[in-house]
Formats: C-alpha cells, structure tokens, sequence
C-alpha cells in the first residue's frame, strides 16, 4: 500500500499536474462566462435578427405529445463550443507570438541558434527524433534521440 501512496504522491508534486488543475477551474469559469455570453447577449442578438424569441432553447420539434427533439439546445451548445475554440485559438496565436519575440530578441543580441537533428552514436547517421532504434544500422540507441540546439555568438 506505500509504493501506491508513494507513486501518488509522485504523480501529484509533477508541476504539470497543478497547472492542469489550474487549467480545469479556469476553464470552469470560463465556461459559465461564454454561456452567459450566449444566452444573454449572443442568442437574443440572432433572434432580434432573425425575429425569432430570444432563446434557441425553445426551438423543439415535437415528436408526440410527450417527446420533443430539443435542437435549439445543440445550437447553443455549438456556439458556446465555437467561441470558446476561437478564444482557445487566440490564446495560443498570443502565446507563441511572444515566444517568437522572445527568440527573435534573442537573435538580435548577436546569437545564432542552430538546431541538429539526432544522428545514430554508431553509424553517425540523421535518425528521427524519438527513435530508439537507428533505421540505417538497426543498433539499438542507448536513448530517445533527441535534437540538439546550439547557440553561437556572431
């Protein structure tokens, strides 16, 4: 029962397994923030256009008297999943253009980044990143490989 105990606690100190947590509430909150978003101010813009009520809530195809098909539900949803993609979206583009500033800063100081790709210890040939067998001699590599990058002054 301690080695369980143990691996547990492994799995919780990693740092990547707070910043999901973080993730999840965030998104949590979120969430209730896009749909609040449509339901009051996204859905009543459509139907003011449309001329329709103010929620899709209420577009029903009845079935029988007591089933409905309730696709104005799915239409919310489908909203509410495309603004938060669009915003997922923009985060990361906002992200990796600081990223690439950052890089490009750094180049400007007079430093080249060179990236080499893996080659096999054995046969001194390119080998793709993560393979642990080298497709040219079929030697066994002592480790994933991995690329390497090097910074040189100008």
């Amino acid at each position: 029962m301690s080695s369980f105990v143990k691996e547990f606690r492994e799995f919780i100190e990693r740092g990547n397994v707070m910043d999901m947590a973080v993730g999840i509430i965030i998104g949590g909150a979120f969430t209730a923030i896009v749909t609040a978003l449509c339901n009051n101010i996204i859905n009543p813009l459509i139907a003011l256009i449309t001329g329709g009520n103010n929620q899709f809530a209420g577009l029903k195809i009845p079935v029988n008297d007591t089933v409905a098909i309730d696709f104005g539900a799915l239409i919310t949803a489908i909203i509410n999943f495309l603004i938060i993609a669009l915003v997922v979206f923009l985060m990361v583009k906002a992200f990796n253009r600081v990223r690439d500033t950052g890089s490009k800063l750094r180049n400007a100081k007079g430093e080249e980044v060179i990236k080499h790709e893996p080659t096999c210890p054995f046969c001194l040939e390119p080998v793709l990143a993560g393979a642990t067998r080298c497709p040219h001699c079929a030697a066994e590599l002592p480790a994933p490989a991995e690329p390497t990058t090097e910074v040189v002054q100008k």
